[in-house]
């Protein structure tokens, strides 16, 4: 299965009505979240701690079998001028390496996403420690919240005859 930026082609690969999960890629951790079934809410489910490519991803196999997810969203750590980093080709060589999956893939802009809820832990007064423990499935959880109000847009404004941006 190929990897896409394209909202509309992911789209177009997993009907609405059922389940994705997000992932959070990091050196050494993996976050994940998973959404419920009609893409209202994400949830934060797990967090991998990285090994070998082979154990990580079976670990993530048996977690999107459980879960029956029909799709994956992928957060692509881009530049804040939005060109690739060496950890965005990182993400995207792990992204074609779960081609075994046989889930279609959204690579998602993930900019800010840990900054964002790093800073929301640290609101809620979250110790160092319990921040560590959270921060990668809630960045994986918001990933996904944000594909998932992106694509729930798409299909609403498709079922009443409203322009989705395709031409």
């Amino acid at each position: 299965m190929i990897a896409t930026t394209d909202p509309f082609a992911f789209g177009e690969l997993v009907p609405h009505g059922g389940r994705l999960a997000g992932l959070d890629v990091g050196t050494k951790t993996i976050g994940i979240a998973i959404c419920d079934a009609m893409w209202n809410i994400a949830s934060p489910a797990e967090t991998i701690r990285r090994t070998k490519f082979a154990i990580d991803l079976a670990l993530l196999k048996a977690i999107l079998l459980k879960q029956r997810a029909k799709g994956l969203v992928v957060g692509l750590p881009l530049n804040l001028d939005g060109t690739d980093s060496p950890r965005t080709q990182s993400v995207r060589a792990f992204t074609r390496n779960l081609d075994g999956l046989d889930l279609p893939i959204l690579l998602w802009d993930e900019r800010w996403s840990t900054a964002a809820v790093t800073r929301t832990l640290i609101a809620a007064d979250a110790s160092r420690a319990r921040r560590r423990e959270l921060v990668d499935k809630l960045a994986a959880s918001y990933i996904l919240q944000g594909a998932i109000d992106r694509l729930s847009t798409m299909v609403r404004l498709d079922e009443i005859g409203g322009d989705t941006g395709t031409a």
